[in-house]
């Protein structure tokens, strides 16, 4: 009689510890659901936070940060992928964009509604930033190796 062929289920009870205690294997796998990765796992809101959900956050990251302190040192020895250097080159390009908006007055120092209606206007040039990502890509590259290389610092 031919053996049944293994499902779903005869995978994801695995236990990587190797060490044959149920207690141990779901105390790691625990651990390893528990690291934040930046992403939550909830969908992204394009709504500010209230403040008790600031403070919820807050929370959470002051029990987290031995975890993503260590995160971002793994992060620091890889070298980045693709898809961050994108997200990088976007981040610089809708910097550009901010700074001849506001005529290089720093975020930090515009009022709540200045900055909402900044994020408005940059919203509706989502063309013109993926343009201009797409033109700061290689430089973004190039100081992500220089980085890597150990040259001139890249900050």
């Amino acid at each position: 009689m031919a053996k049944k062929p293994l499902r779903f289920k005869d995978f994801t009870s695995v236990d990587y510890t190797q060490s044959g205690d149920d207690q141990l294997a779901h105390n790691a796998k625990k651990r390893k659901k528990d690291i934040p990765t930046g992403n939550t796992g909830e969908e992204v809101e394009n709504e500010a936070l209230d403040m008790t959900q600031r403070l919820a956050r807050g929370r959470m990251f002051k029990k987290n940060k031995a975890k993503i302190a260590m995160g971002r040192k793994r992060a620091q020895r890889k070298i980045a992928s693709m898809d961050t250097l994108k997200k990088r080159a976007r981040k610089a390009a809708r910097n550009i964009l901010l700074k001849k908006l506001t005529k290089d007055t720093p975020k930090g120092e515009l009022s709540l509604s200045r900055r909402q209606d900044i994020e408005k206007r940059l919203e509706k040039k989502k063309p013109v930033i993926d343009k201009l990502s797409r033109k700061l890509l290689p430089q973004v590259r190039k100081k992500e190796m220089e980085r890597k290389k150990g040259g001139k610092s890249a900050d």
